[in-house]
């Protein structure tokens, strides 16, 4: 039986999101891997370098909102944003700690961000990315940097948005979610113990 959000629980969320990354094998925007597949790339890469738990479990996560039935999935021939972060960020957002939570609520605005700040940037994104970033409003403005640099947990975000762009390639092997679910599970009770 099929758990909808509204009876999701810290019990039972981990197996909620196992369930995702379980069906979903529609291709990721106009890119040549699923859309679990790229966040399990992601996730890989970062565990492998030694990152903080914490972005590897973003970079797992950061794209969730894709999943949420009343938006549908991007695609390349969209003429309006879908707010997938903000999505992603309001299913996870009983569940899991701020740091985590802002990595998927602004990987989107970080992207923004790193194209205004680090012209270089730019070349990393892939022909999707780059329809997308027009859609989300392309380069932030000098105010918009102002602001999102003081965002508290800014390094893990914009860990998480490289970690965006490198998770793409189809030639790349990963763990599935049950290598990662142990970890996901931890900042679950992490959440729910602070706030008991």
């Amino acid at each position: 039986m099929k758990t909808e959000p509204a009876a999701l629980t810290s019990a039972n969320i981990v197996a909620f999101i196992s369930g995702i990354f379980d069906r979903s094998h529609d291709a990721y925007l106009g890119e040549q891997v699923t859309m679990p597949q790229h966040m399990l790339q992601g996730a890989t890469i970062a565990q492998e370098q030694g990152m903080a738990d914490e972005v590897v479990v973003g970079a797992l996560l950061h794209d969730i909102g894709h999943f949420a039935p009343e938006f549908g999935t991007f695609a390349m021939s969209d003429t309006r944003d879908r707010y997938h972060e903000q999505l992603g960020a309001r299913l996870l957002s009983d569940f899991f700690p701020r740091v985590i939570l802002d990595c998927v609520r602004y990987h989107v605005a970080a992207k923004r961000y790193l194209c205004a700040t680090r012209p270089e940037y730019f070349s990393r994104l892939s022909e999707a990315s780059v329809h997308s970033l027009k859609l989300q409003g392309g380069p932030m403005s000098d105010e918009e940097v102002a602001e999102f640099e003081r965002l508290p947990h800014l390094e893990a975000i914009i860990q998480v948005r490289y970690l965006d762009e490198a998770g793409k390639d189809p030639k790349m092997t990963t763990p599935d979610f049950a290598h990662f679910a142990p970890l996901v599970q931890q900042f679950v009770n992490l959440h729910s113990g602070e706030h008991r």
